[in-house]
């Protein structure tokens, strides 16, 4: 009986704490840190899906921890996406995809068993948006000043295609390509200069844009030039090509990138970054106060429960003792 009401009223205080907290998190939200917030999450629930702080794009790496409160240990740990789980239930806390898509987008969580307190105890974790951003949108390939140029005439190809701002010091490469054959291969500069057009830099043109580990790669459609005038007796100026490679397959807006060489860590931009924000300091002590709070009641509550399953079970054992001396 004197177990029981301990629960009750540990619970009782528990919720009492929360609700102050609740009360200083309304107030003061925007003066704490994202690892503060963190560490409150921690405290509200038993497991919780850490994932990335800054922004995800294509290419990318990816790990998500599956993180029990006071790094309790985990048993059984299954990993979802969109609700689905993506492989059998095991030992390993974290999920790592060493290269992202948009494709891999969704709402993760994950679900584990704690081995302490108690045997069997299930918990899940809340969802998290994982939203994988595109780096850099399909080149547009564009010819000036026309794509139907006049015998002689100078032609610029151009090549396409913006990094966000948060990956603006990251570099493109550049490669072009006529009828299934390369003109020019992995160039920083987005241009193919045509000095003098003739007849023969007629055909079917296209280019793609890559990144430097070569690990997200785009290819435009391809754009028809058509040299208009009289066959030339000479021969035509070189577009000064590289060595050729083996045929390209014809490109789609649909094509999907085959096997790439491995990741190499992207680089950021060290200028971006979170507004800093400064907390206020009786904000800031009232919460060390009431995280300390309810690190104490959720330290009573794993005891009690503990107590509680080895009482149920001292019970059940007098129990069947009882009932073995009365047959």
């Amino acid at each position: 009986m004197l177990m029981k009401i301990s629960v009750l009223e540990a619970a009782e205080d528990l919720n009492r704490v929360t609700m102050k907290l609740g009360c200083v998190l309304t107030a003061g939200v925007l003066y704490f840190s994202p690892t503060v917030l963190w560490a409150i999450q921690m405290l509200l629930d038993w497991l919780i899906l850490q994932g990335p702080v800054s922004p995800i794009f294509e290419g990318d790496p990816l790990i998500l921890r599956c993180q029990a409160w006071q790094d309790w240990p985990l048993t059984q740990v299954t990993f979802y996406r969109d609700g689905s789980a993506m492989g059998p239930p095991g030992p390993k806390r974290e999920l790592s995809i060493a290269v992202v898509r948009e494709a891999d987008s969704g709402h993760y969580h994950c679900s584990g068993i704690f081995r302490s307190p108690g045997p069997g105890s299930p918990e899940t974790a809340s969802p998290v948006a994982i939203k994988v951003q595109e780096l850099f949108p399909v080149p547009l390939l564009r010819a000036t000043p026309s794509a139907e140029p006049q015998e002689g005439d100078p032609v610029t190809l151009s090549c396409q295609t913006k990094l966000p701002l948060q990956r603006s010091t990251a570099r493109l490469f550049y490669s072009f390509y006529k009828d299934s054959r390369i003109v020019r291969d992995r160039g920083l500069s987005p241009e193919l200069q045509i000095p003098t057009a003739s007849e023969a830099h007629s055909g079917s043109y296209w280019c793609e844009a890559a990144t430097e580990d070569n690990q997200v790669w785009k290819q435009s459609s391809k754009l028809e030039i058509r040299v208009q005038g009289p066959s030339s007796l000479t021969a035509p100026p070189t577009l000064n090509p590289a060595p050729q490679k083996s045929a390209v397959p014809e490109p789609t807006a649909a094509d999907s990138p085959g096997p790439q060489p491995p990741l190499s860590t992207p680089s950021k931009d060290p200028g971006f970054s979170a507004p800093v924000q400064v907390p206020d300091p009786h904000l800031h002590h009232q919460m060390g106060i009431l995280l300390k709070q309810m690190q104490d009641m959720r330290a009573l509550l794993g005891h009690l429960v503990t107590e509680l399953r080895n009482l149920s079970a001292l019970l059940k054992l007098e129990t069947t003792k009882s009932s073995a001396k009365y047959e």
